[in-house]
């Protein structure tokens, strides 16, 4: 059994950033992350280990030095906390903060932000946090959400959860536009290029392979995506954390096993996973 490798996979340089600043951070002090840094659970566990100390609240945070995560925060949040005493640090990848940007802009320009993202997600409720009015979409069942907006005549100007599919995005933006033929609608592209990278790259490892491994933590919205297209380009696809979530029976007919990862994945879980997967043909024999 071969195993082949996505040409784009693994950590973005975002979550490279995010994790080297917190890393930094545990060596001078005590610390605490507000949420988890990245949706990777070797991640987390690393952090851990340095020291880090995670809090799900605001008001649990023990420490005056207080770490952002990636996925982004809102303004008014880092103002709080900034006047709760806290000495606030910023791990937001730059491409989200160009999201939150392009949110505001389009509020502030007389749009009604439209996000396409998952309801409840920490980068989702980072990019709302600071508008007054919004919606979220993410079906064309969620479109009849715009119909109370758009009969007060508002314009819609719609941005994107960065690690939505961008083929996802465009539809419901087409979908959009359909829907509301008399209403201005404007789409910034906000997906992040990682994203995009990782996408297009299934395609071709799909072409390649008759399984696919999506090696991302649970948590992880662009792992679960990279998995969900592999399925519906046709081929089994699994999403794992780590070597422990593997199965033997997942591979029995396989030949070519493509493997992928998502933009919080570390190199060695990545590379754990590929030598369980060329190991495995060696542990059938021996069977």
């Amino acid at each position: 059994m071969k195993v082949r490798l996505a040409e784009h996979m693994g950590m973005c340089f975002g979550v490279r950033d995010a994790v080297d600043l917190a890393l930094r951070l545990t060596r001078q002090g005590p610390l605490t992350i507000l949420g988890d840094l990245v949706h990777n659970p070797d991640v987390v566990a690393q952090l851990d280990a340095a020291g880090a100390t995670r809090a799900t609240h605001a008001e649990d945070v023990r420490t005056r030095a207080l770490l952002l995560t990636a996925h982004g925060t809102a303004r008014r949040v880092k103002l709080q906390l900034r006047e709760q005493g806290h000495q606030v640090h910023d791990a937001t990848c730059p491409l989200v903060k160009r999201a939150h940007l392009a949110a505001l802009k389009l509020a502030g320009d007389g749009y009604h932000p439209v996000v396409i993202g998952q309801a409840g997600h920490v980068e989702v409720c980072g990019l709302v946090g600071d508008l007054e009015a919004f919606t979220i979409i993410l079906a064309e069942d969620d479109l009849e959400q715009l119909d109370t907006p758009v009969a007060a005549g508002a314009r819609l100007g719609i941005i994107a959860q960065t690690t939505q599919p961008l083929p996802l995005v465009l539809r419901l933006f087409e979908a959009v536009r359909a829907r509301y033929p008399g209403t201005e609608v404007k789409f910034v592209d906000t997906v992040c290029q990682p994203t995009k990278d990782r996408q297009e790259a299934m395609h071709r490892l799909v072409a390649e392979s008759d399984v696919i491994v999506v090696v991302g933590g649970p948590d992880s919205n662009n792992s679960r995506k990279l998995t969900e297209l592999a399925r519906s380009l046709g081929r089994p696809a699994y999403q794992v954390a780590g070597v422990a979530d593997l199965q033997p029976e997942w591979f029995r007919r396989a030949r070519v096993v493509g493997v992928t990862a998502g933009t919080s994945t570390p190199d060695h879980s990545i590379y754990a996973v590929r030598q369980w997967l060329e190991a495995l043909p060696a542990a059938r024999n021996a069977g």
